[in-house]
């Protein structure tokens, strides 16, 4: 009953969505299919490094997120961005499996020798045509919004090869977009809200930049800009993202650029930048709820970052001279006369990432403030340097020596914390003020032994260096034991591999299918290949390892669970979602209730044999009821030994024969060489009827059989509360899991949504002690069945404890 009441409610809010009204009104296209079908919504959150997201998390200024990893069963990783840290290197390994892309965000070209920056229209879409062919696209068939590439996406929006609304949106007729705004109009509300206070903000710092010599004209760019890309781009970008939800679109990527943008112009650590983070927060919080209504497809969130940034001192304000400057002083020494070095955009990118909300006039507005780029004189040395990463670029090819010479003199004179070269294939040579290294065998020399990353940087700098559009010298902004620097005019940066700006995070549900690699952290292409099997795309299969290994333990962790035959809340029949439920609770021992076994309501699936193949488990499943070659019945999955000590039927109704057949199942598990009994159950709805049925399992059939000895454990549904004369008759003989756990609330387990009756029991024999109880209550739990799991933590006694299981978190 309960189910169908919050079927109904959840059918009508999708009728009534305004996304979903959106959609039709525009006449986008609709993914239909079962609603069982794997979607993914990917959030990045550009620029926040892990210590800054775990500094947020602790200043409560992410409170979704912290939920998720309390409530939701997510799990934080480290994500190591490569090189160079930034969002094109990223998004092309993540999107096409290339590793460093692009030598870094501003670079010359090769081919048309001009000096490009990957927010212009042309370099993004040479660079993602290179390396898009031949490569499987991650975002196929979905959305792209404010990312560098569309990733092979069907829809991109306020991407630089598609500045502002894709074109449907575009080539709406006035009426329907009236109709856009007035039904999103507390969105825009809220925006202008939220405008009105960003701009009061933004007005303090401009004062309080002013007030400390930055630039007046910057300064006042910086207004819109940041007020456009921290509130209304977010806000377009989750409208956006909650249509092609309601679409049932496979994939659909979000980049929100708020506090990369503004960590950029006042530093990672500054209250401005933390701000944002409470904007994107909610944002999250809002696709979360979209995608758990969703009516075409399971669609999971997975939020990460796709790298950090440094707190940084600009180069020209440390010198007093900036690094064209420098370069132009060194190459006057090789008695080139008039060899000025050209700048190929120091400035930074804030304000510029404004352009991806499109339209003639906001182009028109960067060509009024000067703010385009220009052609590099070939006549000159280029320097290419829009971060903590610069290219310098010969007019000449230069002699070893004379190389060597500029390399020197950078390093030493004008003081560039590390001037790079190559020196042979799979070899670079490092300059510094302390000395000369070699790459990637000085990584540690350089970097730092304590590097988070120090396996890979090397290896990935040479890369980079290597890269055909690299300069003929790579100049960095940092090195181990000395303060990150940036070329550019900014507080903050990235690109470089500073642990700061290496260190991004992904936030992703536990049992997320991650492939075995060598080291801890992950990387873009390790998040590609994990998408790719969640999404089902052919050729890549889910990995092994899921499966729990033996570890000597004197815990047993067990779960009874009620899984109404797969069907959720949401009314979809989905087993992999029971068995997620499961899996991320981590039990040993798992006792299901109402499994479908090939029944035309379920579509024929067997549930039994699904639930235990993802989660790596044997089974024993006993029918109930058996109608033709339809079944329905209970179950017992478990990792661990077993064998099938007896199944059969409990006693009904004389008086009333059309009752439901309830059934009992009895294993015996092996936990490292202590057998254990266990019984799982499903007891009538009747007072009448589950007396006689705990009679018989009272009698020798059942616990009075002399084979059911301790340590035993009776479990199931029970459809009985602890004050009922069934739980009563069985507390005589065993105890309840739940009352016995010292400190322990005893909790509700239905319905679901809102818990309020315990009829799911666990009761252990005399000796066995409880170390805790655990009620899945994660919205996945919430929805998946109208009963909550309940695992209970059994200590078996005569064992030694295992001290790394009983520390590890839960």
């Amino acid at each position: 009953m309960f189910g169908r009441i919050e079927t109904s409610l959840r059918r009508l809010r999708r009728n009534l969505s305004r996304s979903v009204w959106l959609a039709r009104l525009l006449r986008l296209p609709v993914s239909e299919g079962s609603p069982t079908r794997p979607g993914l919504v990917m959030i990045q959150i550009d620029g926040l490094s892990r210590p800054q997201l775990e500094r947020a998390l602790d200043h409560n200024e992410m409170p979704f997120l912290r939920r998720m990893i309390r409530r939701e069963h997510y799990q934080l990783h480290s994500h190591y961005s490569g090189l160079p840290s930034t969002t094109p290197a990223v998004q092309t390994e993540l999107f096409y499996g290339v590793r460093g892309a692009v030598p870094a965000f501003s670079f010359r070209d090769h081919e048309s020798r001009r000096v490009v920056r990957m927010y212009e229209p042309d370099a993004a879409a040479r660079v993602e045509a290179q390396h898009g062919n031949g490569n499987e696209a991650l975002l196929e068939g979905g959305a792209a919004y404010s990312d560098c590439f569309t990733g092979g996406a069907a829809e991109s929006h306020f991407c630089p090869s598609s500045m502002g609304w894709g074109a449907t949106l575009r080539a709406a007729n006035p009426l329907v977009l009236l109709a856009f705004v007035a039904s999103n109009f507390y969105s825009f509300l809220r925006v202008a809200v939220l405008l009105v206070m960003e701009l009061g903000l933004a007005l303090v710092d401009f004062v309080r930049g002013f007030v400390d010599g930055q630039d007046f004209l910057k300064e006042l760019k910086f207004i819109p800009t940041r007020v456009a890309i921290a509130i209304l781009l977010r806000e377009l970008c989750v409208i956006g993202g909650k249509i092609d939800i309601s679409r049932g679109l496979p994939i659909i990527h979000i980049n929100f650029l708020g506090y990369d943008e503004q960590a950029h112009r006042r530093g990672p650590h500054s209250l401005f930048a933390h701000w944002t983070l409470k904007g994107i927060d909610d944002a999250v919080a809002r696709l979360w709820r979209a995608a758990s209504h969703s009516a075409w497809r399971h669609y999971e969130l997975w939020i990460y970052s796709d790298h950090g940034q440094a707190a940084v001192r600009p180069y020209e304000e440390v010198q007093g001279y900036s690094l064209e400057e420098a370069a132009t002083a060194v190459f006057g020494k090789l008695g080139g006369p008039g060899m000025k070095a050209h700048p190929g955009g120091a400035g930074g990118i804030q304000t510029q990432r404004v352009r991806f909300l499109g339209g003639r006039n906001i182009q028109r507005l960067f060509s009024v403030l000067g703010m385009n780029g220009e052609d590099a004189d070939e006549a000159h040395p280029v320097v290419a340097a829009l971060g903590p990463v610069g290219h310098i670029y010969f007019p000449r090819d230069l002699s070893g020596g004379e190389r060597d010479a500029v390399a020197r003199e950078l390093a030493r004179t004008h003081h560039v914390p590390v001037v790079l070269s190559v020196e042979a294939p799979g070899r670079v040579r490092a300059r510094t003020e302390a000395g000369e290294f070699r790459l990637p065998e000085d990584r540690a020399a350089l970097f730092g032994s304590q590097h988070p990353f120090l396996d890979s940087v090397g290896e990935d700098l040479v890369h980079l260096c290597e890269h055909a559009d690299a300069g003929d010298i790579v100049v960095l902004g940092w090195r181990d034991s000395i303060p990150p620097m940036s070329f550019a005019i900014e507080n903050g940066a990235h690109a470089g591999a500073s642990p700061e700006e290496t260190h991004g995070f992904a936030l992703l549900p536990e049992d997320t299918p991650l492939a075995s690699r060598e080291h801890e952290y992950l990387r873009p292409g390790e998040l590609r290949k994990a998408g790719l099997r969640h999404m089902g795309r052919p050729a890549h299969q889910a990995p092994a390892g899921r499966k729990r290994g033996a570890a000597q333990t004197d815990v047993l962790r067990i779960m009874t669970y009620n899984v109404h035959g797969c069907v959720g809340m949401d009314g979809k029949i989905n087993a992999e979602r029971i068995a997620r439920v499961i899996a991320r609770a981590r039990p040993d021992v798992v006792a299901l209730q109402e499994l479908d076994v090939g029944r035309a309501r379920s579509f024929g699936m067997d549930q039994a044999h699904l639930i235990a193949r993802y989660l790596e488990m044997e089974f024993h499943f006993h029918p109930a009821m058996h109608l033709e070659e339809e079944r329905y019945g209970d179950a017992i999955l478990t990792h661990l030994p077993q064998r099938l000590v007896k199944a059969g039927a409990l006693p009904g109704l004389a008086d009333r024969p059309h009752l439901e057949p309830r059934g009992v199942l009895w294993v015996a598990v092996d936990l490292h060489g202590t057998e254990i009994q266990i019984i799982n159950t499903h007891l009538g709805l009747g007072p009448r009827e589950r007396t006689a049925q705990i009679e018989a399992l009272l009698g020798s059939e059942w616990l009075a059989n002399e084979q059911f000895k301790a340590p035993a454990i009776l479990c199931g549904d029970f459809n009985a509360s602890p004050s009922s004369t069934a739980c009563r008759r069985l507390a005589a003989r065993l105890s309840d899991a739940q009352a016995g756990v010292k400190g322990h609330r005893p909790q509700c387990t239905f319905p679901s949504r809102f818990p309020g009756m315990r009829i799911d029991h666990i009761f252990i024999s005399p000796g066995l002690e409880v170390a805790c109880i655990e009620i899945p209550n994660s919205d996945l739990a919430r929805i998946a069945s109208d009963h909550l799991p309940l695992l209970a933590e059994i200590r078996i006694p005569g064992r030694q404890p295992d001290p790394e299981r009983a520390n590890s978190p839960r």
